[in-house]
């Protein structure tokens, strides 16, 4: 379980720093929809929804990985609605357009298309960096309640 916890926090990692290289710094600037956008309306939210789950499974508790997973994936559509209602008011047809075609956060790989290239905002790369700690922070928390659980210091806690 540890092992494809390592996996989806990984996978979250950078799976948003793919997502960041498209949109940048023109977060509700424009309709992105090459890349990842292509194939989810938030990548974003998808990737932190792995890290979520893959934390719990570096807990070893399928309890957790669920807990975890469903738990950002409820609060993050709920953002993602909020969001699309800006994106609605601000670009109207085209975001309807763009939103039949492509799902919300469950991705469809097969819509899978890009353009030649991405421009590179160092600013938002950094910013997502700092996110991304987050997730990469996931690994020593873990470990230090596995050695506790294996010290017996964390036996009152029936999830693990």
């Amino acid at each position: 379980m540890r092992s494809l916890g390592s996996l989806c926090i990984t996978t979250a990692v950078l799976g948003r720093f793919w997502a960041i290289l498209y949109i940048g710094g023109r977060k509700n600037a424009q309709i992105m929809q090459e890349g990842p956008y292509s194939i989810c309306r938030h990548p974003l939210y998808l990737f932190s929804t792995i890290g979520a789950a893959g934390f719990g499974l570096l807990l070893d508790s399928l309890t957790l990985t669920v807990v975890f997973g469903l738990g950002a994936f409820a609060i993050l559509s709920l953002t993602a609605r909020r969001e699309e209602a800006y994106l609605r008011a601000t670009f109207g047809a085209a975001y309807d357009d763009y939103a039949a075609r492509v799902p919300r956060i469950l991705p469809w790989p097969w819509l899978f298309h890009a353009g030649p290239g991405v421009e590179l905002n160092l600013y938002a790369l950094r910013r997502n960096l700092a996110d991304a700690l987050v997730f990469i922070a996931a690994f020593p928390v873990a470990e230090t309640i596995r050695l506790m659980h294996q010290a017996g210091l964390a036996t009152g806690f029936g999830i693990f």
